[in-house]
């Protein structure tokens, strides 16, 4: 006899007993807990078929039943899935059953009858442990040169910056995970589009919501995420479901969660615990099973310190975490972006998409784009939208006038003897190109100097003149075309 139950909560329970009375007691003991996903068997000749579907993540197994035991299934389970996290169920209180268990690759044990805290306490760390294998798993195989396994999940995202696909990759790792995310980055940087990454990769078949919990006051925030009764306030003519319910079997997107007050953060940190809340106004318990993404440009360590963020809050948001790099540190995608939005804005305006010429090319790349991806978007947004000839101007760009942009070292120091080299070159570059780029900044590192300089190159001071002198009739060609 089986019995199964599907939920969209990414992972899945299989109880595996002869008694029905105590599997059924075991299933509402886990759904009082938010673990609705639950598969049971009463046949263990059954076990190892149900396994081998790969649909179950945490096995829960009675030691004592009719044959096959859990005593002769457990070493089998072992050898054949070792991933999964096996919790032997017994009536037998003997030490050295419990020793045997665990010698023979049981995750846990617990005794019956249950207790419920127990239960629900190992299961929660069994599904983690899962998904920590899993993850280091499909980790690995990246490590090893393993594509993205579903690269249209980031379809959203336009990059070549390898530290952007370390993190989709990541990403992908969570898919299976239902832990909270806390995504981190400056304003701009595409912290949204990273959540619509995370919520495509999970599967999840509800929708991602998304709550902007600046400005929001705690009321406000309450009533807009769980709801309200009918007159809970003035003004409340009837009951009204909030973004939470919205969100059912997907994921709920909080951004800018730096933002909020003491008592929104009490009530988010009960959502997250215990996957309950009540609507305003209402003494009934509603229960969420809702991914939860939270977004911020905020300082956490400094936030902790000052006691404005609960740290309760915290390690419970940040279950799982990923930085977004500002764009000025992906340089590599500066150009990408700008070509795509011409692209896009140009086709939205039905006309052809206008050049982007070389010294336009150079001031992009240069500067430093305080507001990031965002702030790049709406410059190039702004120039295509305002020129009316074929190839874009200086003056199409007035932020990145002469004043406005920081610009960057092509060659800097970063440690002791150690270099970074950032070269723009509209093609792959010829070795002559290189060699030209390295003797300009050798000569602007030695402060003009030509004996440093060339001391710098490894060459000698007349070679470094030659070179110079060919740099210098190329630039005059150049200004002549």
């Amino acid at each position: 006899m089986s019995q199964m139950k599907k939920h969209e909560s990414g992972h899945s329970i299989l109880i595996v007993d002869d008694d029905a009375e105590f599997i059924d007691g075991t299933r509402r003991a886990l759904l009082s807990h938010g673990i609705a996903n639950v598969t049971s068997l009463q046949d263990s000749s059954q076990a190892l078929h149900a396994l081998a579907t790969g649909a179950h993540n945490v096995l829960l197994l009675d030691w004592v039943m009719p044959d096959p035991s859990g005593a002769d299934l457990l070493p089998e389970i072992v050898r054949l899935y070792p991933n999964i996290p096996v919790i032997i169920m017994t009536g037998v209180r003997d030490l050295e059953n419990v020793v045997s268990c665990i010698k023979q690759g049981a995750y846990d044990y617990i005794t019956k009858p249950i207790d419920t805290t127990r239960l629900v306490y190992i299961v929660q760390n069994a599904v983690k442990s899962n998904e920590l294998i899993v993850r280091n798993r499909k980790l690995t195989g990246f490590l090893l040169g393993e594509p993205l396994s579903s690269p249209e999940s980031f379809s959203e995202i336009v990059t070549c910056s390898e530290r952007m696909l370390s993190i989709f990759k990541v990403i992908e790792t969570l898919a299976s995970s239902r832990q909270p995310v806390l995504i981190n980055g400056e304003t701009g940087v595409g912290k949204e589009l990273i959540a619509r990454a995370i919520h495509r990769c999970s599967g999840l078949k509800g929708r991602m919501v998304t709550v902007n919990a600046a400005g929001l006051d705690d009321t406000m925030l309450a009533d807009t995420l769980f709801g309200h009764k009918k007159g809970a306030y003035t003004g409340a003519t009837e009951s009204r479901d909030g973004l939470i319910e919205q969100a059912k079997g997907g994921t709920l997107f909080l951004d800018e969660i730096g933002d909020l007050s003491n008592a929104s953060q009490i009530k988010l940190l009960r959502l997250l615990q215990q996957n309950e809340y009540y609507r305003l106004g209402s003494d009934v318990l509603h229960k969420s099973d809702a991914r939860i993404i939270a977004a911020s440009n905020a300082n956490f360590p400094a936030l902790l310190a000052s006691g404005v963020f609960r740290s309760d809050l915290y390690y419970r948001i940040s279950a799982h975490s990923l930085q977004i790099p500002p764009l000025r540190e992906r340089r590599e995608d500066i150009l990408l972006l700008a070509e795509h939005t011409i692209k896009e804005v140009a086709e939205s305006m039905q006309r052809m998409p206008p050049q982007l010429p070389m010294k336009l090319r150079k001031a992009l790349f240069s500067y430093d784009f305080p507001g990031n991806v965002r702030e790049l978007i709406n410059i190039v947004h702004n120039a295509v939208t305002y020129n009316r000839t074929e190839t874009l101007t200086p003056d199409d760009f007035p932020d990145l006038a002469p004043g406005n942009s920081a610009g960057i070292k092509i060659v800097r120091k970063i440690g002791n003897n150690q270099f970074a080299l950032n070269g723009f070159f509209h093609d792959f570059p010829t070795i002559d190109e290189v060699l030209a780029l390295l003797v300009e900044e050798a000569i602007n590192l030695s402060n003009g100097n030509r004996s440093v300089a060339a001391k710098m190159l490894g060459v000698s001071r007349p070679t470094l003149k030659k070179r110079l002198e060919l740099a210098a009739e190329k630039r005059f060609e150049e200004d002549l075309e």
